[in-house]
């Protein structure tokens, strides 16, 4: 692969970040200069100590030289590869993601993509992205982006509406997870042992966070007709109380069994794609109480947990066990190569509907597979799910492009168009009216 100039925006970052760096050590084909940029400096310098640290600890020293630079131009000058992962204020911005709609009764088990939570978190990230993709089209015009940032969807979209040449796309991990999923049941049903998730041949349709399975096969054998087969066991949708109630004493917000995703298959002929505690958000009937999610098995992920864990991140300090690479999950790393000319692969990936998604209007960012080879991204058209399914996405959409516009055109009231056509509203109008001034003023961009 040739020498690569990448920039992460979101440098000082002690997640995804450091994993994208253990990433570049894994995979010896990378080589080149890793520059970080974040609005707080100083992380972005700590992590250049890092990422050395993780050269060295994964016997990679001398392939990258890793530099912090202050300014962004600078820093995006020349790139061949730009990776934002960012998140766009305070932790402290999250309050009133969170806390005030369930003041009102309205829950969320993530808050980031969509509903009242995933609306403001737009309001506060959209901005920031119309500049990253302004700064873009000057500096490195020609240079890939992979967006990791939640809201992905609008996010990605804030890219394409600012800098309508870009050549970007919104990289996701959740479809994997159902991948790993259906190579679990492979084994099972089978008696192999578990299948590489890569090996699960998926088509794959909607919105991040909001997809769908309409087919799925490993080595020839059609998997749906077996997972369809399973929704006879009463077992498969057995009351979820007692392992919900668990996973909240274990701190486990991220653990579920794919029950909801499963429930749209029996209910709607179409396995959801990601996972329960993001499914669960779009709809109206997941979400009515704690108790029903819990019957699932899915807990709701809490204000005072992201809290306390932002800190304990900022505080981290990275033994050379934390940071020895081995194949991860993530893809950005492998999309590089791709886009490098390095390989050839075929991944769900975010980007400008060309036609691949039939029931949505084009240009709106969706989620579905795509052919990745030297400096191009071929869509692959997604077989159409059931009508129900398809309006279920298009409600979701409609509302998103809603608030992609609000947010450009600097419209509070087209948003609280936005706030009220959301599935999850479930308020009368005044209530609703009180719940978005309050979310106005507390959701603001902070730093």
């Amino acid at each position: 692969m040739k020498e690569t100039r990448i920039c992460i925006i979101g440098g000082g970052g002690r997640l995804w970040a450091i994993q994208f760096m253990k990433d570049l050590a894994y995979n010896t084909m990378t080589h080149g200069t890793l520059v970080l940029y974040d609005i707080d400096k100083q992380a972005a310098r700590n992590n250049v100590a890092v990422a050395e640290q993780v050269l060295r600890v994964n016997n990679s020293e001398g392939r990258f030289a890793v530099v912090a630079i202050d300014d962004l131009g600078e820093a995006l000058s020349g790139c061949d590869m730009v990776i934002i992962s960012i998140e766009p204020g305070k932790t402290s911005c999250r309050y009133g993601d969170l806390v005030l709609p369930e003041e009102y009764g309205i829950l969320q088990s993530v808050g980031d993509t969509t509903g009242p939570g995933g609306i403001m978190r737009a309001r506060r990230a959209l901005p920031i992205f119309f500049d990253l993709a302004k700064k873009i089209g000057q500096f490195c015009p020609d240079a890939w982006v992979i967006n990791y940032t939640n809201p992905m969807t609008l996010c990605t979209a804030a890219l394409y509406k600012a800098f309508p040449a870009i050549k970007a796309l919104g990289c996701c991990h959740e479809v994997f997870h159902t991948q790993n999923f259906l190579a679990k049941k492979v084994s099972s049903w089978f008696g192999v042992s578990t299948p590489d998730r890569r090996e699960i041949k998926i088509d794959l349709t909607g919105v991040n966070h909001f997809t769908f399975v309409t087919k799925a096969t490993w080595q020839g054998h059609d998997l749906m007709a077996r997972l369809v087969e399973d929704l006879k066991d009463p077992e498969t949708f057995a009351d979820g109380t007692e392992v919900a109630l668990k996973r909240l004493e274990q701190e486990k917000w991220f653990d579920c069994d794919q029950k909801i995703a499963l429930s749209f298959l029996r209910d709607f002929n179409t396995l959801g794609a990601a996972g329960d505690r993001h499914l669960a958000e779009f709809v109206p009937w997941f979400l009515t109480s704690d108790e029903n999610l819990h019957t699932y098995g899915v807990i709701r992920t809490p204000y005072s947990w992201r809290e306390r864990t932002a800190k304990e991140k900022r505080e981290k300090v990275f033994g050379d066990e934390d940071l020895k690479a081995s194949l991860s999950d993530e893809e950005g790393v492998d999309i590089m190569r791709c886009l490098m000319g390095d390989k050839t692969m075929v991944t769900n990936i975010n980007r400008p509907n060309e036609g691949q998604i039939s029931y949505l209007p084009l240009g709106r960012i969706v989620e579905s597979n795509g052919v990745l080879e030297e400096d191009s991204i071929r869509p692959i058209v997604a077989s159409d799910p059931p009508l129900a399914i398809q309006n279920l996405v298009r409600q979701v959409s409609d509302v998103q492009e809603m608030t992609l516009q609000a947010i450009w055109e600097k419209d509070d009231e087209l948003l609280f168009t936005a706030f009220l056509s959301d599935p999850l509203m479930n308020l009368s109008r005044d209530k609703a009216r009180e719940l978005f001034d309050k979310m106005l003023k507390a959701s603001e961009l902070q730093y």
